[in-house]
């Protein structure tokens, strides 16, 4: 897991300090929680399209019902060699394939490069647009540094058999770390709305990691020619590297993120795109979580109209907890959040709202023999349902953040299964057996 020190900020924080607070965070994790649960009844495994080492899926779904499945796979043996590490080095490939009516289509890639920059947690994405394109985005690196690396951002017009050239969305030319990026349709004409969490700043004032200026969260539009809309500032303090992400509702796109105050606290924000601007930051609820420290753990977010659910990690009070929220205001507001985990969360999560306005909510759980994938129904009153696995896995880093996706009747799941070589497993469930 990385783990960025801070200090110089203001609240008094030393390097010595965060990094026992960091080392107090991995070893909370090493006691059991309950017992492992048996497998969800109607899971369905299914062929993985991906080969041998590779890691860091993804899954959206469109509204014609097909599931766009993203990896990252190795292309020589030095990557293949580093599957088990945080960040790999080598030859790589995005590929992407897609399911339809049960069946895979061919395996096609997006971009392959021996710069791409390879993270268990800043992984691609790929987003179908309402003009029948689809987007797709990568991270390559741009510099000597271990986190110098730029967002890389393509289109494809013909269902992902070709690729249009790459292009960057942010425009500040420094070789810093541009990652964790949420992208989703801008308009019905085929723009793409894109954000990251953004480091120009370290570059700006030649700050180390151990005396950090903040990380900012960004935003750009960019239309179906390429031409780049105007570069915002929506929130000048976020936490280091957690991953964002977005959803659109009946008012427009919510982003939801995990900021970072002046007093070190790291809970969960959102901001709306609403009237013509972006809303001031503000908090889907106030958990306190206070650690000096990126825990490397970010929300997910889902939406359905003007129905909004929110799930998230915290360990406020040295509590692992793993939360749920609903909005019925496209986001504008919060209910009190739900505690969804069985006791020993590792977080992880993903979030997909059901055609009921309940909410299905995943997580890694710790466990007396590793840690196992699981899921929970949680109805639109705020009710949890049981509590279900879909697959053992580990709570190392090169599990990394398991996926789902909803199509019509089903869910389809995707998560790495660790070792050399590593596997990107799928499987899918019928929601009623949810």
């Amino acid at each position: 897991m990385r783990l960025y020190p801070v200090a110089g900020n203001g609240a008094g924080i030393g390097r010595s300090a965060a990094l026992r607070a960091a080392a107090a965070l991995l070893l909370a994790g090493c006691t059991a929680g309950e017992a492992e649960l048996p497998r969800l009844a109607g899971l369905r495994e299914i062929p993985s399209p991906a080969g041998p080492g590779a890691a860091e899926p993804n899954l959206t779904a469109d509204a014609a019902g097909r599931v766009y499945l993203s990896w990252l796979e190795p292309e020589d043996t030095a990557a293949a060699a580093a599957a088990a590490a945080s960040t790999r080095r080598g030859a790589f490939a995005l590929r992407l394939a897609v399911l339809q009516k049960g069946a895979w289509s061919a395996v096609r890639t997006i971009a392959r490069g021996e710069n791409f920059f390879v993270n268990w947690a800043d992984f691609p994405s790929v987003v179908p647009l309402p003009d029948g394109s689809l987007a797709a985005h990568w991270l390559a690196r741009s510099g000597t540094g271990t986190y110098a690396y730029d967002v890389h951002i393509a289109r494809s017009t013909d269902g992902g058999a070709s690729w249009g050239p790459a292009l960057i969305p942010h425009r500040d030319g420094t070789a810093s770390e541009h990652g964790f990026v949420s992208l989703f349709p801008w308009d019905g004409r085929g723009t793409l709305g894109a954000v990251w969490l953004d480091g120009r700043n370290f570059a700006a004032s030649g700050a180390s990691r151990a005396h950090s200026p903040e990380m900012t969260l960004r935003f750009t539009s960019i239309g179906p020619a390429g031409e780049l809309g105007e570069e915002m500032l929506l929130d000048g303090r976020t936490c280091d590297c957690c991953q964002t992400a977005a959803a659109l509702t009946a008012d427009g796109p919510i982003v939801v993120y995990r900021g970072r105050s002046g007093q070190e606290v790291r809970d969960v924000w959102f901001t709306r795109f609403t009237n013509g601007a972006w809303s001031p930051p503000r908090l889907v609820h106030d958990d306190g979580w206070v650690i000096p420290a990126c825990p490397v753990n970010g929300p997910a977010v889902s939406a359905a109209g003007r129905r909004v659910a929110v799930a998230w990690f915290t360990s406020a009070g040295e509590r692992a907890r793993v939360k749920v929220a609903f909005s019925a205001d496209a986001g504008a507001s919060f209910g009190k959040p739900v505690r969804v985990d069985s006791g020993e969360p590792a977080g992880r999560v993903d979030i997909e709202l059901l055609g009921d306005g309940a909410a299905l909510v995943s997580w890694l759980e710790r466990g007396k023999t590793g840690a196992e994938v699981r899921v929970r129904r949680v109805s639109a009153g705020g009710r949890p349902g049981r509590t279900a696995t879909i697959a053992a896995s580990s709570a190392e880093r090169a599990s990394g953040f398991p996926r789902m996706a909803r199509t019509g009747n089903q869910v389809v799941f995707a998560w790495t299964e660790p070792g050399r070589p590593a596997h990107v497993r799928v499987a899918t469930a019928r929601i009623a057996d949810l």
